[in-house]
């Protein structure tokens, strides 16, 4: 049996708690109160689900939290509001750097386009010996 929820299908063979955190927005400690709300054990395979089971988690995941599509739509105003704004946070999210106090001297390198700036990195070998 195929479950849904929230527009992504859940893999079959994993235990329910770990499948849904498959849906963006549902951790491992939501879907545990998730769970502990339907009165379901978190180590039923998504496979040996009922339909009513199914249907009750479905029901219980789109009323009460904020999933997928609305939540993404939100972080993504959440961040065009910053940069409108023009706060120092709003800056570096324009820039694609990070923008919570993390260091870029030796981090985040594959965003900055993976600079190396030691000695001998990106050499060309000579083409004579010497």
């Amino acid at each position: 049996m195929v479950v849904r929820i929230a527009g992504v299908t859940l893999p079959n063979d994993k235990r329910i708690e770990v499948a849904l955190t498959y849906i963006y927005g549902i951790g491992p400690t939501k879907a545990r109160k998730v769970l502990t709300a339907a009165k379901l054990s978190p180590d039923i395979r998504t496979k040996d689900l009922s339909e009513d089971q199914a249907n009750q988690l479905r029901i219980l995941i789109e009323k009460n939290e904020r999933v997928e599509g609305d939540l993404r739509r939100e972080v993504g105003g959440n961040i065009k509001r910053l940069k409108d704004i023009n706060t120092y946070r709003g800056l570096r999210h324009s820039r694609n750097l990070p923008c919570n106090g993390q260091r870029t001297k030796t981090n985040s390198r594959t965003v900055r386009g993976n600079r190396r700036q030691t000695m001998g990195s990106g050499r060309k070998p000579t083409g004579q010996k010497t």
